[in-house]
């Protein structure tokens, strides 16, 4: 028979076991006050704290949940509202401090939550558990805010840095014309002489792009009328020596004509492509190619068709290897070296490759990929892009750009056997470019101004007369009957220099309605 307990030892234990009780809800409650303060801020203080304190914080955390409920929505029925969110710099500085002061103000809610457990109340090992708990709380909510605060003053930077344009330009005709210039970088040299240029001119509506490419060598052509440019070369850009390429380097030794212009270079050379195309500029953007390389690789590099060795390295002895044929995913450096490739090639090849490059890029890179590399996307931009547009534009040219994803993109360049680069016919080339936007707007080219003439520009001597895909000349009845009629008739598959076509005959690539079947 065990031994009778005493009614002290009894009464003992029961003290205990009533202490211990008491301890672990005090633990609980602790615990239970802090997590109230990570799910609704100011709760904890509401039921045990400061009431006014708790009414102001869950008044605001009510008002950022009213804020995320309808952005939602907003965001996925008006993308425009999410562009205009990513791009207004006055709303994101606005953003950055909020997203501070949220940081500061819920991790010192959350402090108090712990002081209103009474920690000191609890045991050793309770202590130790509520001091870790919520520890680990304000650093994960601070730290979520404040990389959240980061990133924001990242893309606030990446659009004041970019984009430092100051006046808006209207569309023209219903299209915005971006001039895309390609230049290399180096000490001094940057935009120096464009080694690639591109219209891009995309409807206002529905973004549907037509691409227009320039050869750098182009030469007596003549410049806008009126401009600065056309008073110094009445006759067109005819110097010994002088080409498309070569009028940025031309202004900017003659800066002063240009009064208080920042980019000479650049005015005049958009003055020269308004003289050959007929087409308004209303942007530019100058690509520094080295950023490129950087660009493709924040998006995890670019697939492309590969379709002959291309060259690394340059020209002759300067080769240091070769792109293999193939259907490849390329990084920057490869990108870049497939674009600019002209060992065993030559420059309307490259034209045709560059454009393939562009249709890429645009199809590849989703929102997803954007937002998931937004930080290394936006340092390599940085350092990649100068442009006159306007940071009130980007949620503009954004919404354009998504739409033009899932369309196709036409093109047109300026290149043998069309065009007679040392000659170039302007009329016929106005003419050209015209065409080329009809057609991308769903509009037969009958018109005078928008048909291609009878006959192209005469070829030279020793090269073929054949034209690249184009449209039935304007004389043919079907041009009038058959919208078919207007679409490039199939080219056999001839590739050179790594493009589909050859000189003679023409690049698919740079005259076609669907650049990705050219590719």
């Amino acid at each position: 028979m065990p031994p009778a307990s005493s009614p002290g030892s009894d009464l003992a234990l029961s003290r205990a076991t009533t202490r211990e009780r008491a301890a672990r809800v005090r633990y609980r409650r602790a615990l239970m006050l802090m997590t109230m303060t990570l799910v609704v801020p100011g709760s904890a203080q509401l039921a045990a704290g400061n009431r006014k304190v708790g009414q102001i914080a869950i008044r605001i955390w009510l008002v950022l949940v009213a804020f995320a409920v309808l952005s939602i929505p907003t965001g996925l029925v008006w993308h425009e509202y999410v562009f205009w969110l990513a791009s207004d710099t006055a709303l994101l500085l606005l953003l950055r401090f909020a997203l501070m002061a949220l940081a500061v103000g819920w991790a010192a809610l959350l402090v108090d939550a712990w002081r209103l457990g009474q920690p000191l109340s609890l045991s050793l090992n309770h202590r130790r558990a509520v001091v870790g708990f919520n520890g680990v709380l304000c650093f994960s909510v601070a730290g979520t805010l404040l990389f959240g605060a980061h990133i924001v003053g990242v893309q606030r930077d990446f659009i004041l840095t970019m984009f430092a344009g100051e006046h808006v330009s209207d569309s023209h005709h219903g299209r915005y014309n971006v001039l895309l210039l390609g230049g290399d970088s180096g000490a001094g040299r940057w935009g120096l002489r464009p080694d690639s240029m591109t219209i891009a001119s995309i409807d206002e509506e529905t973004g549907r792009t037509v691409l227009i490419g320039l050869p750098r060598n182009m030469a007596n052509f003549p410049f806008a009328k009126g401009s600065v440019m056309a008073e110094q070369f009445p006759k067109g850009f005819d110097c010994e020596g002088c080409y498309l390429n070569g009028v940025s380097t031309w202004a900017q030794d003659h800066a002063a004509l240009f009064g208080k212009s920042k980019q000479p270079g650049v005015d005049a050379t958009i003055m020269a492509i308004e003289g050959i195309t007929g087409v308004e500029i209303n942007y530019w953007a100058m690509v520094n190619l080295q950023g490129f390389r950087d660009l493709v690789d924040a998006v995890g590099g670019v697939t492309l068709n590969v379709r002959q060795p291309i060259p690394v390295g340059g020209l002759g002895s300067d080769v240091t290897g070769y792109i293999q044929p193939g259907t490849r995913k390329l990084d920057g450096h490869d990108v870049l070296w497939f674009s600019r490739a002209r060992e065993g090639s030559d420059d309307y090849s490259r034209m045709a490759r560059q454009k393939c490059v562009m249709g890429a890029m645009l199809r590849q890179i989703s929102p997803q990929t954007a937002v998931k590399n937004f930080e290394a996307i936006a340092t390599a931009s940085s350092a990649m892009i100068s442009t006159n547009i306007p940071p009130g534009e980007v949620d503009r040219f954004v919404s354009l750009a998504l739409q033009a994803r899932s369309q196709k993109i036409s093109t047109v360049s300026l290149v043998p056997p069309m065009v007679v680069t040392a000659h170039p016919d302007v009329p016929t080339i106005k003419k050209m470019v015209a065409a080329a936007i009809a057609r991308a707007e769903g509009r037969t080219p009958t018109t005078p101004a928008d048909a291609e003439p009878e006959t192209t520009l005469a070829a030279p001597a020793d090269t073929p007369t054949s034209e690249a895909p184009a449209e039935t000349p304007a004389s043919t009845p079907a041009d009038t009957t058959s919208p078919a009629a207007t679409e490039p008739a199939p080219q056999p598959e001839v590739v050179t220099g790594g493009s589909v076509g050859n000189l003679s005959d023409g690049y698919a690539a740079n005259q076609t309605d669907d650049l990705g079947a050219s590719c």
